[in-house]
């Protein structure tokens, strides 16, 4: 058991690795606990937290618990070949009795509770969000099925709970080792479901298009059709050129350079943005645009959100207009 202490910084929480696991080949489930033992804040079913990791690094990771159990919060870390540190880190450094900093729930990926049926989508580690999701809808006796798919049981996390909850008889595990006609068919799940259906997927950024593609052929409209990516799918950018951003309240204009990202040019004039995944899908650094017309690159705002031009995340989007006004 390790007694590190990661320093933690201002207006987080502060909680200690209560019970670590391995699962599957390569995913370490957290749980993590006030070190006093006292109930966390409550979170609702889609919220992530965001961990502070040794070297500076902030990531976020969808909480996996029942949202009515406020004794600790639960998450499940795929170790990553192609990470960019975060899962190493907590896959090395955050053994039990390890306390460590972490932010208050938030949701970018809320649940319709009133909506008449229930589709959850989870591929791979995307199944977490889809765990605290379930433990909801059980709770509001809401009817739903959950579509778990993993390319072998040996890789799969959380396996032997979801076999155990009162609920284990709407999971459905598609591994892609049994061959084709144990893999999902999301087109054919969706007509076969109830009117009014709603369909939430997380995981690789392919098979959430996938996903996508068949709920829409389905006949679900946009409104139905729920996502939320854990990391930035593959997108065609246009050529980048410099421009100019205002910084409203801090009155300071800035020149972003082509070559130069808009995170990188904020932070070198002195301006704090919180960023956690700095690709593009997590919403931590969303900005309000008073001014001009940003160039979306992430994978979090809506195609309406988009339209709205008020919005704009600042790790990876930019700007098409010559000078954009940003209320920071």
């Amino acid at each position: 058991m390790s007694t590190d202490t990661l320093t933690p910084p201002s207006e987080t929480l502060d909680v200690v690795v209560r019970h670590r696991e391995l699962q599957g080949t390569a995913v370490a489930v957290l749980d993590l606990a006030a070190p006093s033992g006292t109930p966390l804040p409550a979170f609702t079913a889609g919220s992530h937290v965001e961990l502070h990791l040794p070297g500076g690094l902030v990531r976020a990771y969808s909480l996996c618990g029942d949202p009515a159990d406020a004794s600790a919060y639960r998450l499940g870390v795929l170790r990553d070949p192609a990470s960019r540190g975060g899962s190493v880190a907590v896959h090395q450094h955050l053994l039990e009795g390890t306390r460590l900093a972490i932010s208050a729930p938030r949701n970018h990926f809320p649940l319709v509770e009133n909506a008449p049926y229930t589709v959850l989508v989870g591929g791979g580690i995307g199944i977490t969000p889809m765990i605290a999701m379930a433990w909801r809808l059980h709770a509001l006796n809401a009817p739903f099925e959950m579509h778990y798919c993993v390319r072998s049981a040996q890789q799969a996390a959380f396996l032997a709970e979801l076999q155990n909850v009162p609920w284990a008889h709407k999971v459905h595990a598609h591994f892609d080792e049994v061959g084709d006609a144990a893999r999902l068919q999301p087109a054919a799940v969706l007509r076969a479901a109830p009117a009014g259906r709603h369909v939430y997927v997380c995981g690789p950024s392919g098979f959430m298009e996938w996903v996508m593609d068949e709920a829409r052929s389905a006949g679900l409209q946009a409104g139905e059709i729920h996502r939320e990516y854990f990391s930035a799918p593959t997108q065609a950018v246009g050529e980048n050129t410099a421009f100019e951003v205002v910084a409203q309240r801090s009155g300071k204009t800035i020149q972003v350079g082509a070559e130069q990202g808009l995170l990188e040019a904020l932070r070198g004039a002195g301006l704090k943005v919180s960023v956690s995944c700095e690709e593009g899908v997590c919403g931590t650094c969303a900005c309000t645009v008073i001014e001009g017309e940003p160039d979306h690159r992430d994978a979090y705002l809506t195609d309406e959100e988009r339209e709205a031009n008020d919005q704009i995340l600042v790790c990876c989007s930019r700007s098409k207009s010559a000078r954009l006004v940003l209320d920071l």
